[in-house]
């Protein structure tokens, strides 16, 4: 007798990302269309609405809205824009209801955020896209949180979106399936470079900025890594081997900028991703971004980038 198929729940949040969200249900289309029989089922849930709509306009019917009876093996929240601005206590209640009842919780994208603010991720290891991670470790510090491609732990699921969730559902199908399927599927759709779990989201720093010199891609590691208490010049030139004097040759002749003035743009930069992004107060971003106080912060990014933290977020 074959086994029932595994039957999926997609919670769509309206402004999902829909390139993250066809990358893990198609992988289940195909899946049944190369195994020749049902292997899994999905259907797609709303919070209200009945058509929700992703962040590019294409709209996805739903046939059931949260809170109703489904028979679940996994649901994947499927998020993108600001999660963080996302307050839906019935919604946080139901996952809530479906961790205790043992059914499979993932997050896609922004998803995993709203996973976190349900109360559902304590003691599991879990990601989710860069853009959102600077808030999700200011809004929840003591989750266990990596930059991987994606996490299964247990029977939490978290993906940083993109087209990661190929590589994520080519892991579910090996599983459950074995791997001749799943490499099948990935074949299908071109996908023949699969990637770790934990594999990078973003390219490495000597691509990014397109340095080579062994200290300088060190220095800008530490800056990025030391945000909220930003180190010294001292403290960077010990930690790569050279002196303050030979730090800002180094910065002047790869950046094109001193070693402060990059510091305080990519300090900048999270701060806007923060304000955009996150629900902390603009006292709180200021803080988490290495300013003294809220005027040095509103001052600093007023001349970076025309406009007041208040006025951003607004």
């Amino acid at each position: 007798m074959e086994p029932r198929p595994e039957t999926v729940g997609f919670l769509l949040v309206p402004g999902f990302a829909l390139m993250s969200y066809a990358s893990a249900v198609e992988p289940l289309r195909a899946a049944n269309l190369f195994a020749g029989r049902e292997l899994y089922r999905w259907v797609h849930i709303a919070h209200a609405a009945s058509v929700v709509e992703a962040s590019c306009g294409a709209a996805v019917p739903c046939a059931a809205k949260v809170g109703d009876r489904l028979d679940l093996d996994l649901l994947l929240v499927c998020a993108g824009g600001n999660p963080a601005a996302f307050r839906e206590p019935r919604t946080f209640a139901w996952l809530r209801r479906l961790a205790q009842a043992g059914v499979a919780l993932g997050g896609v994208s922004g998803g995993p955020f709203i996973l976190a603010r349900a109360g559902v991720m304590g003691g599991h290891t879990m990601t989710i896209h860069w853009e959102h991670a600077p808030a999700l470790a200011e809004s929840f510090p003591e989750l266990l949180l990596t930059r991987s491609l994606y996490i299964i732990d247990r029977k939490r699921l978290t993906c940083a979106g993109g087209v990661a969730p190929l590589d994520m559902m080519h892991a579910l199908i090996a599983e459950r399936h074995g791997g001749a399927l799943a490499t099948q599927v990935s074949d299908w759709f071109l996908h023949t470079d699969i990637r770790p779990a934990g594999g990078p989201q973003r390219s490495s720093l000597i691509e990014r900025y397109g340095v080579h010199r062994r200290e300088l891609v060190a220095a800008l590691e530490l800056m990025e890594t030391n945000m909220s208490e930003p180190l010294d010049r001292a403290a960077v030139a010990r930690r790569v081997g050279l002196s303050v004097r030979q730090l800002d040759r180094l910065f002047a002749a790869g950046m094109g900028v001193s070693f402060l003035e990059h510091y305080r743009r990519i300090r900048l930069e999270r701060a806007r991703e923060l304000l955009r992004h996150s629900t902390l107060s603009i006292t709180e971003i200021g803080l988490a971004t290495g300013f003294a106080s809220a005027s040095h912060f509103a001052r600093s990014y007023r001349e970076a980038f025309g406009a007041t933290p208040g006025s951003a977020r607004r």
